[in-house]
């Protein structure tokens, strides 16, 4: 297969052109100082407690993003999928910039020393040094977790095979929770992210239902 058999073949890749924009459009806010932050806070934060175990889940976040997008990319046959888990992503994930950048916003519950000192904990250090306490609600990570267990489940329906949204419930839960238990997001920036999704999936479930019944 030459090079333009492939991008024929595969030319809805070209949907990921979002994603070099999303991420100047991100850079640039993390990188803001000179604006006034909300400090997003409320009191189930202070029930929960640190536990550096969950930077597992959390890193295995990278993975079940990606590897879900190629799953239902080289899906050829179920195209529609994948389409919507796309739009889903780029309809949540630009409305989240909106908010950011409109209601710039922070938190500051992360510890400042680690009871342990262990592979975890150096791992997370890492994780504290290069991704800023700003931009938490909607929490981003919750969000995707959440586009992609709807695309998992959609695949599992359609393929009959029950395992992938067991497996990915399990691994969703486990990333939500992630951020929580590692002080990246509030409570609150988790329940943003969750009503967001749910509008976000009423919308694409409307707009794909009249695509796939026309």
């Amino acid at each position: 297969m030459n090079w333009k058999q492939f991008i024929y073949r595969y030319k809805h890749i070209f949907v990921a052109l979002y994603f070099p924009v999303y991420m100047v459009w991100f850079v640039w806010m993390e990188a803001r100082v000179d604006v006034p932050f909300t400090y997003i806070h409320c009191a189930i934060d202070d029930y929960i407690p640190f536990c550096e175990y969950f930077i597992i889940p959390y890193l295995l976040w990278f993975v079940y993003v990606f590897a879900t997008l190629a799953l239902l990319f080289f899906d050829l046959k179920h195209l529609e999928n994948y389409y919507q888990t796309i739009a889903t992503l780029i309809i949540g994930m630009t409305a989240s910039l909106l908010i950011y950048t409109l209601f710039p916003n922070a938190q500051n519950m992360r510890p400042t020393q680690f009871t342990h000192d262990n592979i975890f904990t150096q791992v997370i250090s890492m994780l504290y040094a290069t991704d800023t306490d700003t931009n938490v609600l909607p929490s981003i990570h919750v969000f995707n977790s959440l586009a992609i267990h709807a695309g998992l489940c959609r695949y599992a329906t359609i393929h009959k095979q029950k395992i992938w949204r067991n497996g990915s419930f399990v691994l969703c839960l486990l990333i939500c929770m992630s951020t929580l238990f590692l002080k990246q997001h509030s409570f609150l920036d988790v329940a943003a992210a969750i009503v967001l999704f749910m509008i976000v999936s009423w919308i694409t479930n409307i707009l794909f239902r009249k695509r796939t019944t026309k």
